[in-house]
């Protein structure tokens, strides 16, 4: 089987177990053909760069995939089907990340430095963990 990455956008007007739920979908899909989500990563609601059928904000979510391609042809049918996503894209990938993707690192280095995970002490005593840019 090969890996993928898959990320799709859905509408703004979406709650999170709406969300939720397209994931399920998707993930109940891929599974049903033989293949696997390795990892599923929400990324929350974020901006968009542009408008895209009057939305400012989607809600992003990221798949591992280690599936047969038939898998993934049905999936993108379902999602080009799907009035709630406004985009979807799978790249074909040599190696699946383990680690949280880019997204959720930036996320997580940004709850760090602004205190919320530490002390307020322990922020203003430390160095910048990221280095010297």
């Amino acid at each position: 089987m090969a890996l993928y990455e898959n990320v799709f956008i859905a509408r703004q007007d979406l709650t999170s177990s709406q969300v939720e739920g397209l994931i399920e979908r998707f993930t109940a899909i891929i599974t049903q053909q033989g293949g696997q989500v390795k990892k599923k990563e929400y990324w929350g609601l974020r901006n968009l760069a542009y408008p895209i059928n009057k939305n400012k904000k989607g809600h992003y979510v990221l798949f591992n995939l280690d599936a047969p391609a038939t898998a993934i042809v049905e999936m993108e049918r379902n999602m080009g089907l799907s009035e709630d996503l406004l985009r979807h894209l799978t790249i074909r990938v040599d190696v699946l990340e383990n680690e949280p993707s880019a997204m959720m690192q930036n996320r997580n280095r940004d709850y760090v430095r602004d205190g919320a995970s530490r002390g307020k002490a322990d922020v203003e005593n430390s160095t910048d963990e990221v280095g010297d840019n």
